[in-house]
């Protein structure tokens, strides 16, 4: 999992997407994993040197088609028309715990022995494991200190059982053999009794359920099974007797027999307690995978902890991270595709890192970190730009592809009647609709159909179908758009939408709102807009006269061609 993510570059357009910036983002994306394949596959890849990213991605790569909003009706209408699947919703594309490098290390039982988590702590190189349930869910943590302070600090001759140790543990910590009794068994009750002294003294001080260690002496051990101990562990590679086991069976005490002798095992035993008895069970800072970066680095930089925790959304434990892991962490990594501009981009993406940046809108704001592959054509549509990459980099368009960015062209120049739209394009979108055995007219109508049905839309739905925020000389202003071939649809919720814009205007904060209700047979727009300042800028713009909130402007079907243009300058003067 940690290896994908760190290879996933994302092809994603701008907010609340269109046709064009969905299609051209799958087609582009597929694009560039083909010639992946190839190279992969041994194929010369001299014609793809200037088309591929720098570096490690170049084999390591794999290409996501993501989107920054929900798609529209049309849109939808045409993905399912060539089977293509909706893009990955991405909100923001800020880097996440998800991006990082996580240490993936497993996390361990809260019954492991103090001595198995030090040697996994060693063979890990770290100094903190997660203590989790069989669910992966977090029950606690331990770290080398608190296993040192374990060892050094113990003199408690009943932690044994204060702790519930297991048996298993103690045979695993002192290479034991269990002769007698169940390894599951755990200590309860009792204290730890070396048994050194003569046996008159050995007999007075064993109790009822102690853990006694001892020697190859018969009459110590017979006496310890006598006074009822829960369990003898005898020393030095001795064996214990026939009549030893089977009164120690019968009286329910466990026998171990170790090849270590009294020392090592007195010394080493408390290497056997669960590390549930150490472990910290509360205060504990983990983080979900999802979390974002820049809003846990406060917190990680407060807290002088070595390690920590990191979570998924369900709460199971995958790895944990630390500060140094911020150093050297992986930023997403985007293409982005018909759009440069940073209002327009989904929201983080001064923290990605732009690898690519595909456009025929303007040039905007977005900055990079470094040199990137930028290629913007004053062309109607980023779709046909994708379809001159294909032919550059000799590339097949499959029938799905070649519908999907047929689509793209015929909704960005609403079937070539948009100013905007060049001979590329049409020559373009005439060559993939072969390829997609589509008739255009038909194709188009039924397309604007599905994506019109404005009756059945929610306000904010019409509203944000097609709504971008533009800046001129610092005043900020939003335009938004919706094409239909019935006239009297569009006129249908002219009122609905003044009042949402309204509403929009106020909690956006934005001084001025327009909206765009485009007839694609008329081949005209009705202007709505709210604002102080709006109805000026409106009639200045168009040397025309326009009632309370609207103005018909024939001709008019562009938004990037001729409104903004008009818009903008009015504005920078």
């Amino acid at each position: 999992m940690e290896e994908k993510r760190q290879k996933e570059v994302y092809v994603i357009g701008h907010k609340n997407p269109d046709t064009d910036s969905v299609c051209s983002a799958i087609a582009y994306a597929s694009l560039k994993n083909e010639i992946l394949v190839r190279m992969h596959q041994g194929e010369s890849v001299e014609q793809y040197q200037d088309f591929l990213v720098e570096g490690e991605e170049r084999a390591n790569a794999v290409y996501v088609p993501a989107r920054a909003g929900q798609i529209n009706t049309e849109t939808n209408y045409v993905l399912r028309k060539f089977q293509q699947k909706v893009p990955v919703y991405m909100s923001a594309i800020r880097t996440q715990v998800a991006d990082i490098n996580i240490r993936r290390i497993p996390g361990i039982a809260a019954d492991y022995s103090l001595k198995k988590a030090w040697e996994i702590m060693r063979q890990s190189e770290t100094s903190t494991l997660a203590v989790v349930d069989d669910d992966r869910k977090l029950q606690g943590l331990i770290t080398i200190s608190d296993i040192a302070g374990a060892y050094m600090s113990v003199l408690d001759n009943q932690i044994l059982s204060e702790a519930c140790t297991p048996i298993a543990n103690i045979l695993e910590t002192l290479k034991g053999e269990l002769v007698v009794g169940d390894a599951e068994k755990r200590l309860m009750k009792g204290k730890l009794v070396v048994s050194t002294a003569t046996l008159s003294v050995i007999d007075e001080f064993i109790k009822e359920d102690d853990l006694v260690i001892l020697g190859n002496r018969y009459e110590a051990q017979l006496s310890a099974i006598e006074n009822r101990a829960s369990c003898i562990i005898i020393c030095d590679g001795a064996k214990a007797s026939r009549t030893i086991c089977k009164l120690a069976e019968e009286n329910g005490c466990a026998v171990i027999c170790t090849p270590a002798d009294t020392y090592t095992v007195t010394r080493s035993i408390n290497q056997s307690i669960p590390v549930s008895y150490f472990m910290i069970k509360e205060g504990i800072i983990s983080f979900k995978e999802s979390d974002y970066v820049a809003d846990i680095k406060p917190i990680m930089l407060n807290k002088r902890h070595r390690d920590f925790l990191i979570v998924d959304d369900e709460g199971r434990y995958t790895g944990m991270i630390s500060r140094r892991t911020l150093i050297d962490m992986n930023t997403k990594k985007v293409i982005l595709v018909d759009h440069n501009e940073v209002d327009q981009a989904a929201d983080g993406v001064d923290e990605a890192e732009v690898m690519e940046i595909i456009d025929h809108h303007k040039l905007g704001t977005v900055e990079t970190i470094r040199p990137v592959k930028v290629r913007n054509e004053p062309v109607g549509c980023t779709a046909t730009i994708v379809y001159e990459m294909y032919m550059e980099n000799q590339i097949p368009v499959s029938k799905e592809i070649a519908g999907i960015l047929c689509a793209a062209i015929l909704s960005d120049t609403l079937m070539f009647r948009s100013p905007t739209c060049t001979e590329m394009d049409k020559m373009v979108a005439e060559h993939l609709a072969e390829i997609a055995e589509i008739d255009i007219e038909k194709f188009a109508m039924k397309m604007f159909e599905e994506g019109s049905q404005l009756r059945k839309k929610a306000d904010s739905e019409i509203f944000y179908q097609d709504y971008k925020k533009f800046v001129a000389s610092d005043t900020p202003y939003g335009v938004g758009q919706i094409t239909s071939m019935n006239h009297e649809e569009l006129l249908s919720v002219q009122d609905r939408l003044l009042a949402y814009m309204e509403s929009a205007m106020n909690e956006t904060g934005i001084p001025m709102i327009f909206f765009m209700l485009t007839d694609i047979l008329k081949e005209s727009t009705r202007l709505l807009f709210v604002g102080n300042d709006a109805k000026m800028l409106v009639e200045n713009s168009f040397h025309k006269e326009a009632e309370a909130n609207y103005i018909d402007l024939e001709g008019m079907v562009s938004r990037k061609k001729q409104l903004i243009p008009k818009l903008t300058a009015v504005l920078q003067q």
